[in-house]
């Protein structure tokens, strides 16, 4: 592992100079960021391109998740080469910027594109999804920085509880301003889905002003950089020596791989919640949007109560009972018969989803190595993105297939079994003292 930089300090022997109003500026970004993935990626914009824009809900469908599977296969394949070059050259916060505002441009455009336009709605939507992911990469890096390990698990739950809420209220008013009323605000018109489009202004202001905290107030650790003109040569030194010694890291690759896989389970869910919702059960839109503000009500209330839980028990076992709630409520999902027991399956969900992704986050943050998060944390986004396009790809070909989402939601089931035998093969207590980071807290864990 290259270790290059202007500093012959560790990284992780210095004292922690992030205080309150770091971390809070940076759980904001969390709560800026949820409108794209709550109104685009999830309840809103997937549903009214399956409705309106493709020519009917089951090619929607399957356009959409190859627009999924794009996405994934370009930031599994990026991620871990920008994440070694933030390292090399103290790129992260300039990488959370430049992206966050690609994503704010693609996602204003959307307003643009009007029904039957399916490939200029594909292009756009991959685009911003890209770089909302990449944006996701350091952002995520930041954590082990800003967060003592004792404070690690709360802290992530902060930022996903926050994520929750602010995709909660993004919704609210998504419902309030434009999609409910028969004269919606601000002067738009309901004539080809113009309201709907218009949601679309809504999350691209959003993520721009709730992201300003994070640029301004949370502090780059810069002290281990190369020198001018070493950057590209350290970036290539560093991928190889993570790779040489890979064994080293044992733990982070069973996680990982583990992660690689329950993962795809929750992508697939935020992709077609709210499509499998209007064409299976027949909720219209505004039941849609309901449908979402629950969940995420659930969601955020979930994260924020089990990161304390995470610090209590270890980012492990916390993932281990998400994982076990996601498979009961998924289960229930493709037995349901009715709205009702959609409802209360969806909740379930929503309850065990938060603590699932921040627990996740906050155990890569107690195994990355200190001089090289924003690789490992590509490397993190590259477990969630390697093979995130099995279950949108198979449920779109098993949905098209036999002209049923619910046979096509049943591959979620299983990556999620699959994903908690692999996660039991972890061992906590060692990746920690493998990345050299505090075990205040950790002692007693596997």
């Amino acid at each position: 592992m290259n270790t290059a930089g202007s500093s012959s300090e560790p990284a992780w022997s210095r004292p922690r100079a992030a205080g309150s109003r770091a971390v809070w500026s940076w759980a904001f970004f969390d709560f800026a960021n949820s409108a794209f993935a709550t109104l685009v990626i999830t309840f809103v914009y997937g549903t009214y391109f399956t409705q309106a824009i493709a020519p009917d809900p089951i090619t929607g469908t399957a356009l959409w998740s190859r627009a999924v599977t794009v996405t994934a296969l370009v930031v599994a394949i990026c991620a871990p080469f920008l994440g070694a070059l933030a390292d090399r050259g103290g790129y992260r916060k300039r990488f959370v910027v430049i992206f966050t505002l690609i994503c704010v441009l693609a996602t204003a455009c959307l307003y643009r594109v009007l029904p039957g336009q399916i490939y200029a709605a594909l292009a756009l939507v991959v685009l911003a999804n890209i770089a909302f992911e990449f944006a996701e990469v350091f952002y995520n890096a930041f954590l082990a920085d800003i967060a003592p390990p004792e404070r690690i698990g709360r802290v992530s739950g902060y930022g996903w509880g926050l994520g929750y809420i602010g995709g909660l209220l993004a919704l609210v008013l998504a419902l309030t301003l434009f999609v409910q009323p028969e004269v919606p605000w601000f002067g738009f018109s309901t004539e080809a889905g113009e309201n709907i489009r218009a949601t679309n202004l809504l999350v691209a202001v959003w993520f721009l002003v709730f992201s300003l905290p994070l640029f301004f107030w949370v502090a780059e650790d810069k002290s281990q950089i190369s020198r001018s003109g070493r950057v590209l040569a350290d970036t290539a030194k560093q991928l190889a020596g993570t790779v040489k010694h890979i064994r080293r890291y044992r733990q982070i690759v069973r996680f990982l791989l583990a992660r690689l896989i329950y993962n795809d389970g929750l992508v697939t869910i935020f992709a077609f919640g709210g499509i499998y919702a209007a064409e299976t059960f027949g909720f219209t839109l505004q039941e849609v949007l309901m449908f979402g503000i629950a969940l995420n009500l659930a969601a955020g209330s979930g994260a924020l109560l089990m990161g304390h839980l995470d610090d209590l028990i270890g980012g492990k076992r916390t993932i281990v009972l998400s994982l076990i709630g996601l498979i009961i409520a998924t289960t229930i999902t493709l037995f349901a018969t009715s709205k009702l027991w959609f409802w209360v399956a969806g909740l379930l969900l929503g309850v065990f989803v938060g603590p699932n992704q921040a627990a996740s986050r906050s155990l890569m943050g107690r195994f990355v190595p200190p001089e090289a998060e924003n690789e490992f944390f590509g490397f993190f986004a590259f477990s969630g993105k390697l093979t995130a396009f099995i279950g949108p790809f198979f449920l779109g070909v098993i949905t098209q297939a036999t002209g049923s989402q619910r046979l096509g939601v049943s591959v979620v089931l299983g990556l999620f079994t699959l994903g908690l035998l692999l996660l039991l093969t972890v061992d906590e207590k060692e990746g920690i003292q493998t990345a050299g980071r505090s075990l205040v807290a950790d002692a007693s864990r596997a």
